[in-house]
């Protein structure tokens, strides 16, 4: 349990108080970093000792019943445990159960303890409404401008596709989030289906971006070692190009996979306290600096300033998308704990949306676009057949 520094307010309501007084039923509630002296210290406390160094008990003798939580200096992790007289005793015979509900309550801004929102979650709620009302706006002002370029079908039309399908499940993913946490805020339990749709959108849209940065960047590098003078510079779609996207693709999906069965909660971007996220994030490192490498090479052979600009802008944008994760992992960690979840995902999402924003300018702009779309096929990958290439698209 998270609390806030000030009136932080434990509810319990009880069924059948009879058998909870008959069996001195109570609640232990420990600071995390008591509790864990406790499990950690080389004297060996008996159960008994261990619950008797208890910050807070409650005695549940009553239908109702509140404790409050106050002078804390800082949110911090509280664990609560239901203890009886049974609890530790080692010929434990059946008996009914104490049936209770417990709801755990934080200060919201006037101070009253009605949120039902944990320290680490406080503000997300906010930020994902923020962040709808930003895409609805968004959509308001570039959607039929961007629908009528993509309809177009120009040299540009399979990248700018791809990449509208990444936006789109990322927006689907917030409005879920969104609705998640209005739900939350209301009963402290939320909506568990909108939160793993929000998980899946978010997935599907990660896995959509990596194979279309990687098989850009890939066709690019390949087809300038295999270009002959003679011949453009196309995108290389050969057994090995596709081969290595496709597994690296899968690596991440299983990891994706991975990381959710390892931590249940429902939000996208995971602190890295699993094996999971950590192999997750370095993939994402290496994704950075193999790409990167890739560019570069690009870059430096590159005479046109026109096209080197536009590769130096596009190799920005993988940057930002794939090192944001394992950078803000980092820094979040000079933070207190109940601060890390919303400093990664705060800030992985709005890294990923300027990324994007990079990315459609460049395949938006009138320039860039002109200047390297207008050799069809000799840059530029996921291009149209070639019986199109003499077209223009004004």
């Amino acid at each position: 349990m998270l609390s806030g520094s000030d009136r932080a307010v434990l509810c319990v309501r009880i069924k059948n108080v009879a058998v909870a007084v008959a069996k001195a039923a109570r609640l232990h509630l420990f600071q995390a970093q008591e509790w864990q002296k406790l499990e950690n210290s080389v004297q060996d406390h008996s159960c008994t000792e261990k619950f008797s160094k208890a910050q807070l008990t409650m005695t549940l003798n009553h239908t109702e019943q509140n404790l409050t939580v106050s002078q804390i200096p800082y949110p911090e992790t509280w664990y609560v445990f239901y203890v009886d007289k049974f609890t530790c005793e080692e010929n434990y015979s059946e008996s009914e159960d104490v049936q209770f509900e417990m709801v755990l309550l934080n200060p919201d801004a006037e101070g009253n303890p009605l949120d039902h929102f944990s320290a680490g979650e406080s503000g997300l709620h906010e930020f994902f409404f923020l962040l709808v009302l930003a895409y609805f706006i968004t959509a308001c002002i570039y959607a039929q401008s961007l629908w009528q370029t993509i309809r177009k079908r120009g040299p540009m039309h399979g990248v700018l596709k791809v990449l509208t399908i990444a936006l789109l499940l990322q927006a689907g993913s917030a409005v879920a989030n969104y609705l998640h946490f209005s739900s939350y805020s209301r009963d402290g339990i939320g909506a568990p289906f909108m939160g793993s749709l929000a998980e899946l959108c978010d997935i599907i849209s990660q896995i959509q971006m990596l194979y279309l940065l990687l098989s850009l960047c890939m066709g690019w590098t390949m087809g300038r070692m295999k270009k002959s003078h003679g011949r453009p510079l196309q995108w290389d779609s050969s057994p090995a190009s596709t081969g290595i996207a496709v597994v690296v693709v899968v690596t991440q999906s299983c990891l994706l996979i991975w990381e959710q069965f390892e931590d249940t909660n429902h939000h996208s971007y995971h602190s890295h306290h699993g094996l999971a996220s950590g192999l997750l994030i370095g993939l994402r490192v290496c994704l950075a600096l193999s790409l990167a490498a890739g560019l570069y090479q690009i870059i430096t052979v590159e005479r046109s300033t026109l096209k080197r600009e536009f590769y130096i802008t596009f190799a920005k944008a993988c940057i930002l998308w794939f090192l944001c994760h394992p950078c803000l992992a980092t820094i979040a960690v000079i933070f207190r704990e109940y601060q890390r979840e919303k400093i990664i995902t705060i800030g992985v999402i709005l890294c990923q949306c300027i990324s994007m924003v990079i990315l459609y300018r460049l395949f938006l702009s009138h320039s860039l676009y002109w200047e390297v779309s207008s050799l069809s096929s000799v840059t530029l990958p996921l291009t149209v057949p070639s019986g199109h290439k003499n077209r223009h698209h004004f």
